[in-house]
């Protein structure tokens, strides 16, 4: 399974803290995060996803933000999040057939910057869980460098990385020598694959919902309690 990673984040955070010029970001980086040590039974965590204008970071925007807390043993659904934002460009017809959201209904939604406030607030201290990490975080980073001339980083834990080093794992020696396929990473396909429920796709709640339940499973089944949060972080 993963291998311990070497990045401090809560010296990294520390860091930030020194550097940051906005005053959000200090706040958030100053709030810390625990540290790599930490059990994964004693970690909070927060599955967020993203619907977007495109995959382009550098271009594409933000247009709908899935937030859902969660630990080890439970998921907080009375504290989730679900926030439609207005775009700095227009959306594409190929991203609205993909998540269905339109232009009337992002016409009179808040900027980002807007959200931004209860957004860091809810990830404050928390490992923060996506399915595939090249989305989400630079996503953030770049929609905030845009908005207010600051990137942001934070610790998080990637569930298609967890998946795919499973699948590795299970498909063995021969299976390596035999150029065989590891098999889908899609979210709802690794779900099946731990028997959870098929949930409709491109909604951001529904996929981080999707996405918290997906790493507790994979926790139960390759972890136990007490392994070290940075086994898994990135």
């Amino acid at each position: 399974m993963l291998q311990n990673n070497s990045l401090d984040w809560p010296a990294r955070y520390q860091q930030l803290a020194r550097e940051a010029q906005h005053p959000l970001l200090q706040r958030f980086y100053q709030a810390g995060m625990v540290k790599g040590e930490q059990t994964l039974g004693e970690t909070q965590f927060v599955a967020m996803d993203f619907e977007t204008t495109g995959l382009d970071s550098e271009r594409d925007e933000i247009v709908s933000i899935g937030l859902v807390p969660f630990t080890w043993q439970r998921i907080y659904c009375r504290q989730a999040r679900h926030w439609l934002v207005q775009p700095k460009r227009n959306l594409a017809e190929q991203s609205i057939v993909i998540h269905g959201i339109t232009h009337s209904e992002v016409e009179d939604a808040p900027d980002l910057i807007t959200v931004l406030p209860p957004l860091l607030a809810a990830l404050e201290r928390r490992v923060v869980v996506v399915h595939y990490h090249a989305i989400e975080r630079p996503f953030l980073a770049n929609s905030l460098l845009r908005r207010i001339s600051e990137r942001i980083e934070f610790a998080l834990i990637d569930t298609m990385a967890i998946e795919r080093q499973a699948l590795l794992a299970r498909r063995g020696f021969i299976g390596r020598l035999l150029g065989e396929k590891i098999g889908s990473l899609r979210l709802a396909d690794c779900r099946a694959r731990y028997n959870l429920p098929p949930y409709g796709v491109h909604n951001a709640m529904t996929d981080a919902l999707a996405t918290a339940e997906l790493l507790q499973a994979q926790l139960r089944y390759h972890y136990r309690t007490d392994t070290p949060l940075n086994r898994l972080w990135m």
